[in-house]
């Protein structure tokens, strides 16, 4: 059993859900049963962070690279987040999760995304942890729409280039209604960011590990939560200026 301090968990979890296909290989099984058990162990790890008090939990569920994938294997994801929303509703409720997403949810079908619409008003009072789900996103089109906005706006008169700020440019990213990743997690033994989060990983530990993700279970999660507890972080700063703060 991993011990984790429960006074210092990272209050922001990022996850790269990777090794599903995988997983269906090594168990030779199709590829949409390898998410089928992959969508089980996202059940495990929303519940486990909400049980411990983590308070959002960021999941790359569908990146806008993925609709290049073969069309079955794109609409069985599909199908299975469809089921998740169904099945999963009054969790969020009874919990008080709240459900938000980032990336272009009007690539999605109608009916998809008018369940995705309904679960987000449903939950939108919740306020004991925010089950962020990143859904035809990638990282450098956040950017990109990001920079559009800014000079819409400053072409408008709203804002001036003096006003642009670091903190100003966050404001108008998909991930404005939460704070930056304190730890991202990545499974399968991928060493990469995939184009996630690429502005709000700035100052994010990462953490990878071999297990696939059908496999990732309440004590993959431990050790994740584990480790990022036996790093410093020091946001450029020494060791002594962080001490003496």
């Amino acid at each position: 059993m991993v011990n984790i301090d429960l006074t210092k968990l990272p209050q922001h979890i990022a996850i790269i859900m990777d090794g599903n296909g995988r997983w269906a290989e090594k168990h030779a099984l199709g590829r949409i049963l390898g998410h089928r058990k992959g969508a089980e162990a996202v059940r495990v790890t929303v519940k486990t962070c909400r049980e411990i008090g983590v308070k959002c939990l960021t999941l790359y569920a569908f990146s806008v690279e993925n609709w290049l994938r073969p069309g079955e294997e794109v609409q069985g994801l599909m199908n299975l987040l469809d089921e998740f929303l169904h099945s999963e509703l009054q969790e969020m409720l009874d919990s008080g999760i709240r459900l938000t997403t980032i990336g272009n949810i009007d690539d999605l079908r109608e009916s998809l995304k008018n369940m995705l619409r309904q679960t987000i008003d449903a939950t939108a009072h919740n306020t004991e942890m925010n089950l962020n789900l990143a859904l035809s996103y990638g990282g450098r089109d956040e950017i990109i729409e990001t920079v559009k906005k800014i000079v819409e706006d400053s072409n408008a008169g709203k804002i001036v280039s003096q006003q642009i700020t670091k903190e100003l440019f966050s404001g108008y990213l998909q991930t404005s209604h939460i704070l930056d990743p304190d730890l991202l997690i990545r499974t399968s033994g991928e060493y990469r960011l995939s184009n996630f989060l690429l502005w709000q990983t700035a100052y994010t530990e990462l953490y990878f590990t071999d297990v696939l993700w059908p496999d990732f279970g309440r004590e993959d999660l431990f050790k994740a939560i584990a480790e990022y507890q036996t790093r410093e972080r020091r946001f450029g700063l020494t060791s002594k200026q962080l001490k003496n703060s």
